[in-house]
């Protein structure tokens, strides 16, 4: 695009007295710009030398508001170029402005132990024209340069002074910044400048809303950076809630309602209408995007961008707000950016209004390139109006709602569900503020309806209080309730249908979150892709990545629960992804554990742990019930020691690291547990030691290992340590494996093994996938006894050995169907009936449902099906006939 650098010039002359004064003041800057050479003028109006730090940030505002407002009116520098830029300048100024105060009381001193924080469209890099500057000062007694008969706190409200000084008194060459210290913590009463130590105890304790959302923006932007951004770091669990917070559009609520009742200007795009405070402004668009912000970047650090357009860009990534909606909103934003830096252009004003006179009005838009103010107001009008009616929708019609409206269809309630509301405000403690009340009421008419259509009101009432109860506060499940409609059903289901999901939930509300989450009926990514996400802590403490490793699973294996009540994925592929899950906890916990084992202890050169996974683990399928089956290996050379403060020799250092991992995997945290470990199956079980080299473990399965015990490495897999020793141990399990053995021994062993389990472990009910006699236990004996027998099929998993066993002929074509329709039965029982009882009714349909049938009759005949199968092909490999009774 061909850029008309003479008609932007002639504008600005005759438009803007601010810009054609610079021009005066900087001719050479000037006569460059006339020429096109834009970005070699903004590289000189940045090289002021002056020893005179005032005075040389004084010129180089000048100059660069010059520079920017030209190649802005050009159309050369895009909108994000002239804040970006202002934005640095407000940095350098920081930055050296708290230099030269400090070493003008301390000369050559750095300036350690104090920071500015920038807040606002600085902190987001979107500085306008003229704004002001509001940072945060704070200060470090300990570290903070002074004299030695200062005071900290007095040195420290000097330089702060000194600094607002340096850079917003007027001279001759004008200022740099007017600098507005009023978003300080209780800035009423507080000194200008405050302790790291002060500011974190009042975001603690007694912060308001529009400090968290004023935090969104927050970056160090002069003086001691690091502690600056040490300081964030500790302030970030008061910005980011880890639950999804609906409080923020409560709180965004009620500080729009008092906006517009101090603003006294027009509502609509019109002289004197403020671009900034006005319905469908500039403040609306942030707000829109904070708000969303507020309630979910606690759990989706990518939506934590402090600049408004790329935050809207994020959230519409993250499927949280429409893409059009985004598209916009964003583009709304730029064009009221632009107008505004018009109105600031003219004069160097820091306003935000529109002229109330026709000719000043015309004359801004003119300046932008218009004919004439009634073009300008035409055109807001469309941009504010597209932005009004999208954060309206957001907050509802009403900032100021005090009661709730009954919505036309809404269900008449009867006097007994009415009385049980009563008794549920009266006595359950997070319903009885008038807040919480009021989100009840607006969810009554629908939780109503839903118990009532339940096919268990009763049961589903009462869960429902339960919940309640157990509550931390309510607000934010009711105005997730409010957003998401039909999300209030589903937890319904699931406080109905799914008694272990029902009782996670009730310690732990915030699994709901997962619920809404764009992803949230999707599975789960790969081993690699879950352990990165649970490595992904935001607090390097080691309880703290405990802490997070138990919050992403907790969170994974309640949505895969409600996945497989809700019929969207086969159980098969529900319980592979509640095994990648428990892989990426192993593998992140175990990472985790011995880094901070080796802080202690140190390593021992040549030497590793490793991790064999048996059972479902180590066949790749768990259900919601699942042990974690482990055995602790380890790989290198005897008798060496550790190079740490406190070493030890190579066999107790790994029976002790395996304790470790065994701890981080299993003991509860703040989070709760995470996974049951079973160890018993480690060669001599619980009377061995709990880590044994690869050398025992193979001297062991060749000379001392039961027939059992072979049949449980047929299901093992190595799922910890570095790849050449994982694939060191494979091939001592597939050398054990391959062993030639004696048929009939191997098959008396197999019949005892299995009568002594049937002795022992009777079936607890008619659902027992797993126990009854034709069931999973008996499949699995079937495949383990013939992969030892012919040595082939050597697989994990047990449906992969199913179908290379129905590929030599051993089995008859369609087991591979009766072992899955057994599988799934077995993967969703674990939710749906637990005790492996007939469940309610409305379970029965659920379970039938997941296991791909019309109804829990053809689900129980299918069950009977797959038994008699798995019974024939007993009898025709072991010469033993199964009871199997319907």
């Amino acid at each position: 695009m061909q850029i008309d650098w003479e008609y932007a010039i002639r504008r600005a002359h005759d438009h803007a007295p601010y810009l054609a004064l610079a021009m005066q003041r900087m001719p050479d800057l000037a006569a460059m710009l006339a020429e096109g050479q834009a970005d070699a003028a903004l590289g000189a109006a940045l090289a002021v030398e002056d020893e005179d730090v005032g005075r040389a940030l004084r010129r180089e505002k000048l100059g660069l508001a010059l520079v920017l407002g030209i190649g802005d009116l050009a159309g050369h520098f895009p909108l994000l170029k002239v804040t970006g830029e202002l934005s640095a300048l407000a940095d350098r100024a920081l930055d050296r402005a708290i230099e030269a105060v400090i070493a003008k009381r301390v000369p050559d001193a750095d300036p350690r132990g104090f920071s500015a924080i920038a807040l606002g469209k600085q902190g987001a890099g979107e500085l306008n024209y003229s704004s002001d500057i509001d940072p945060i000062l704070l200060y470090d007694p300990e570290t903070l340069p002074r004299r030695e008969r200062d005071e900290p706190g007095e040195a420290a409200q000097r330089y702060a002074r000194g600094l607002v000084e340096l850079l917003a008194h007027q001279t001759g060459d004008g200022y740099v910044f007017r600098v507005d210290l009023r978003l300080r913590p209780a800035s009423e009463v507080s000194p200008l400048a405050i302790s790291f130590a002060g500011a974190m105890s009042h975001y603690e304790s007694s912060a308001l809303a529009w400090e968290r959302a004023a935090y969104i923006r927050a970056r160090a932007a002069g003086g001691d950076l690091a502690a600056g951004e040490a300081f964030l770091d500790q302030v970030r669990p008061f910005v980011w809630r880890r639950s999804l917070d609906f409080t923020a559009i409560e709180e965004i609520r009620r500080l729009t309602a008092r906006i517009r009742q101090a603003y006294s200007g027009p509502r609509q795009p019109g002289p004197g209408f403020d671009l900034k405070r006005g319905r469908g402004g500039i403040r609306e668009v942030e707000f829109f995007a904070q708000t969303h912000q507020l309630i979910y970047g606690g759990r989706l650090p990518s939506v934590r961008m402090k600049g408004t357009r790329a935050a809207l860009d994020a959230l519409a990534a993250e499927g949280i707000i429409d893409a059009g909606d985004a598209r916009v909103l964003g583009d709304s934003y730029d064009r009221l950016r632009q107008v505004e830096h018009r109105l600031q252009m003219v004069n160097d004003h820091q306003t935000h209004e529109l002229p109330g006179k026709a000719d000043a009005l015309d004359n801004v838009a003119q300046l932008d390139g218009l004919a004439d103010g009634g073009a300008l107001i035409a055109e807001l009008d469309q941009v504010c109006g597209a932005v009004a009616e999208r954060y309206d929708a957001l907050l509802g019609e009403d900032a100021r709602q005090t009661s709730v409206a009954v919505p036309a269809d809404a269900p008449v309630i009867p006097d007994e569900f009415a009385k049980k509301v009563l008794y549920w405000k009266e006595s359950i403690r997070v319903l009885k503020g008038a807040e919480a009340q009021l989100a009840f009421d607006a969810i009554t008419p629908e939780l109503f309806r839903a118990l009532s259509q339940a096919s268990d009101p009763e049961r589903a009432t009462a869960r429902w209080e339960t919940l309640l109860a157990h509550l931390p506060t309510a607000i934010n499940l009711f105005r997730l309730f409010e957003q998401r409609p039909g999300l209030l059903e589903r937890v319904l289901r699931i406080l109905t249908l799914a008694p272990p999901l029902a009782d996670e939930l009730a310690r732990r509300a915030d699994l709901l979150d997962a619920l809404i989450d764009t992803t949230a009926l999707d599975l789960p990514g790969s081993v690699s892709a879950l352990a990165a996400h649970m490595a992904a802590s935001e607090d390097d403490d080691y309880e703290a990545r405990l802490d997070h490793i138990r919050q992403v699973v907790g969170d994974g294996r309640f949505a895969l629960g409600v996945q497989l009540i809700e019929g969207a994925h086969d159980p098969l592929d529900i319980a592979e992804g509640l095994c990648r899950f428990a892989e990426a906890a192993l593998q992140t916990g175990a990472a985790a554990a011995t880094a901070e084992f080796e802080a202690k202890h140190g390593r021992i050169d040549g030497s590793e742990l490793l991790v064999l996974g048996l059972g479902r683990f180590g066949g790749g399928a768990l259900t919601h019930a699942s042990d974690l089956d482990v055995v602790y290996l380890f790989d290198g050379e005897a008798g060496k020691e550790s190079d740490g403060p406190r070493p030890l020799t190579t066999s107790l250092y790994f029976n002790r690291l395996a304790t470790r991992v065994t701890a981080a995997l299993s003991v509860p945290t703040a989070e709760g547990a995470l996974y049951e470990v079973d160890t018993r199956l480690r060669p001599q079980g619980n009377q061995g030691p709990l880590a044994v080299s690869l050398e025992s473990f193979a001297k062991y399965q060749h000379e001392d290992a039961w027939t059992w015990e072979h049949m449980a490495l047929c299901r093992s897999r190595p799922l910890y340590g570095t790849p050449q020793a994982r694939e060191k141990l494979q091939g001592i399990i597939r050398n054990v494996l391959e062993t030639p053995r004696d048929p009939e021994k191997l098959k008396a062993d197999v019949l005892k093994m299995r009568g002594d389990m049937a002795q022992h472990k009777q079936p607890k009910g008619p659902l027992d996938a797993k126990l009854l006699r034709g069931g999973l236990v008996d499949c699995e004996f079937i495949v383990h006894y013939l992969q030892l027998r012919e040595r082939i099929a050597l697989t994990p998993g047990i449906d992969g050995g199913i179908a290379l066993l129905t590929e030599a002929g051993l089995l008859p074509a369609g087991f591979g169907e009766h072992f899955s329709a057994l599988a799934r039965l077995l993967i969703s029982s674990r939710l749906l009936a637990p005790d492996c009882q007939e469940p309610p009714l409305a379970a029965q349909a659920a379970l039938a449902q997941a296991c791909g049938k019309d109804s829990y009759a053809a689900l129980l005949q299918r069950l009977e099906e797959a038994r008699q199968a798995v019974a024939a092909q007993w009898a025709e490999h072991f010469g033993e006939t199964l009871e199997i009774e319907s």
